[in-house]
């Protein structure tokens, strides 16, 4: 591992611990009360507003697991890129479970302050995995 700043370990944790090995224990840890999440289709505001998001992520593709494959870093600011895989098993993204596989890239932007996200930016492909889920329940019928 390249020496990655503060912000950069943090990002890194939040994919690795909060989202791929469910650390709940970690989210306030890890962000502040009136942290901000900008993701494709909106934002959710602290603690409880990025919950309820990974929830209704997580209802959909319980068993997600999102890979680190690259962070870069500098000062209070860190890039993530990260590979998320999946099984759409459960309702959610405006379809019934269509058993889909899903393999999605992203990459998220993050401002630190101390030890805690104060801000994020999520950037993947929604559309593409809109349109396999789609394409499957379309199948399905």
């Amino acid at each position: 591992m390249k020496h990655e700043s503060k912000a950069g370990i943090i990002g890194r944790r939040w994919f690795e611990e909060v989202w791929s090995k469910r650390r709940d224990d970690l989210v306030d840890e890890l962000m502040t009360p009136d942290s901000i999440g900008h993701v494709e289709g909106g934002e959710y505001r602290g603690p409880e507003g990025f919950r309820q998001m990974r929830e209704m992520f997580l209802s959909a593709l319980p068993d997600v697991h999102i890979d680190v494959e690259d962070v870069i870093s500098d000062g209070d600011r860190a890039a993530v890129r990260w590979r998320a895989r999946g099984t759409h098993t459960g309702d959610g993204f405006g379809f019934a479970a269509t058993h889909e596989r899903i393999d999605v890239c992203g990459t998220t932007w993050l401002v630190v302050h101390g030890d805690k996200i104060v801000e994020g930016w999520d950037t993947w492909n929604l559309e593409g995995m809109l349109s396999s889920l789609r394409a499957a329940a379309e199948k399905a019928r």
